[in-house]
């Protein structure tokens, strides 16, 4: 992680760009792994954090989706999700498989909501930054991560998985296919027939 700090111009606070923060913004596939373990082991809500850490990165949800997220919009025994996106996103419905469902099942309660807080309140966006962040450190990442990284790792993993273009899009929610083209654009994969020995 860099030391830059935001810097002061005119009483204005300028935020310095991405890469002045983190050399990236996805993680690995790999280091998703080591943040949904750390979360697991990290105090008595550790299989509350790892499974919401592993929902955010298996569906692409974005933070608001994840804190909002209904036992309603999930359905166990059929091993379905409805994700309902936010900021005009096109809503869809995708598979729930085995470690999605052994980390959900523990958590059904009282409440409405599928993450809440001890009190029983639904948890906040708020709350799931710090979280990841948290988690992040304790997972010894080399650099600062934030909630969104799990989504952006979704997007990469399905492109490199070799999913096209529009179900990638469907499944993340995006409207317009510019938004998705991001992933596709860096999927190291797409190169691989290019001079051949």
């Amino acid at each position: 992680m860099s030391d830059t700090a935001p810097s002061t111009v005119n009483r204005t606070l300028q935020r310095l760009p991405n890469s002045a923060y983190r050399p990236r913004e996805y993680l690995t596939e790999a280091e998703v792994n080591r943040l949904i373990e750390a979360a697991r082991k990290r105090g008595r809500n550790g299989p509350r954090d790892a499974a919401a850490i592993l929902l955010a990165y298996r569906h692409g949800l974005r933070a608001s989706e994840l804190c909002s997220l209904k036992w309603s919009q999930i359905d166990l025994r059929h091993g379905r999700l409805h994700v309902n996106r936010s900021k005009g996103g096109i809503e869809s419905v995708h598979p729930l498989h085995g470690p999605e469902l052994r980390a959900l099942r523990p958590l059904q309660g009282q409440s409405p909501y599928v993450f809440v807080t001890e009190a029983g309140t639904p948890v906040t966006t708020a709350w799931f930054l710090r979280m990841v962040q948290r988690t992040g450190k304790a997972a010894k990442l080399p650099f600062q991560v934030h909630p969104h990284m799990l989504r952006h790792c979704t997007g990469y993993k399905l492109a490199n998985d070799g999913q096209d273009t529009r179900s990638l899009a469907h499944y993340l929610g995006h409207r317009n296919l510019q938004s998705t083209a991001r992933y596709t654009a860096l999927a190291p994969d797409r190169f691989a027939k290019f001079c051949k020995d």
